[in-house]
């Protein structure tokens, strides 16, 4: 029998103090006597299990305040649905609360029986989430990609999520092997075109429900940390009025996509029509306020989960 390193230990020390914390409702003074530790221990892998995403916390209780902001923001957008999650006034994160709230909202959507086409964009927020997502199996459904999954570089995109997400449902998955920004339109045209991508394109217009990030257009912005644009590029952009962008899709205040060289060379597939599928976007942080406002006016999501801050600051503009 393989020896269990000290670190592996240590991790089902920690699932168990926490599987006992929150899910026993244990004190740490009977999980230090169960375990023969002292408190301090056991306080000690408790926080550990959550560190370590042994144990994930999810809400089960609506908040008043938070279902009002969701209905006015409903109604003053018509949004198909809105999720509103407390704000921490102390974090920075653009992804604590919506990254928990939007796995939460996906897996209710794997949990149908009959098929579906699931369309996903790409960041950091929605890697959050499909990092907060349960195991199962959904060999019913269909992950299809919306953005490239290859780096400037060549290399893998490291906040793609179809691969882990696919992972973690069991499910089929179609990514698109391809930059989330081109050289021209001509290379995105002959790219949409090949075998391999073709399909995934047909597929990607017929998704049920797609989930999105909304990012902020500065010289802090994923695109240009990333590398899928230069500074001056970027500079360029934010004189032409760019506030924010979807999927590397880029839109102006008033939500519509600007007329601009970037937008012709961008090889993501377009949003699927808010029609046919609902649009979640997830999104959070005072500086991203801009651009959720933006995408709303613009009519390119449907469904947004974001928190209380940015609920009023949408509901005041």
């Amino acid at each position: 029998m393989a020896k269990r390193g000290e670190g592996q230990t240590r991790l089902d020390d920690a699932a168990r103090a926490g599987w006992l914390y929150y899910v026993a409702g244990r004190t740490q003074d009977e999980i230090a006597a169960s375990m023969g530790i002292s408190r301090q221990s056991a306080q000690r892998l408790v926080s550990l299990s959550v560190a370590e995403k042994l144990i994930k916390v999810r809400l089960d209780h609506p908040i008043a305040a938070c279902l009002e902001l969701a209905e006015a923001l409903q109604k003053k957008f018509d949004l198909k649905e809105v999720e509103i999650v407390p704000s921490d006034p102390a974090s920075e994160s653009a992804t604590v609360g919506v990254a928990e709230a939007g796995a939460a909202q996906l897996e209710r959507w794997l949990k149908q029986p009959d098929p579906l086409v699931i369309a996903m964009g790409t960041g950091r927020t929605l890697r959050a989430m499909v990092d907060q997502l349960s195991p199962m199996e959904c060999p019913q459904h269909k992950i299809v990609s919306l953005t490239g999954n290859i780096s400037p570089d060549g290399s893998a995109a490291y906040f793609n999520v179809i691969f882990s997400m696919a992972d973690a449902v069991k499910a089929p998955h179609f990514p698109m092997p391809l930059p989330v920004i081109v050289s021209s339109p001509a290379e995105r045209e002959l790219l949409h075109s090949q075998p391999l991508v073709a399909p995934t394109i047909a597929l990607a217009q017929r998704s049920d429900v797609t989930f999105v990030g909304i990012g902020e257009m500065n010289m802090n912005a994923p695109l240009l940390l990333d590398g899928f644009l230069k500074p001056e590029e970027m500079e360029d952009l934010l004189q032409a009025g760019a506030v924010g962008e979807i999927c590397g899709w880029i839109f102006g205040e008033d939500g519509t996509l600007l007329t601009h060289s970037v937008n012709e060379r961008v090889a993501s597939l377009e949003i699927p029509s808010r029609k046919t599928s609902t649009v979640v976007a997830l999104a959070r942080g005072r500086r991203k306020h801009p651009a959720i406002l933006a995408a709303v006016r613009g009519g390119h999501i449907n469904g947004l989960i974001t928190d209380e801050e940015a609920a009023r600051h949408l509901l005041a503009s």
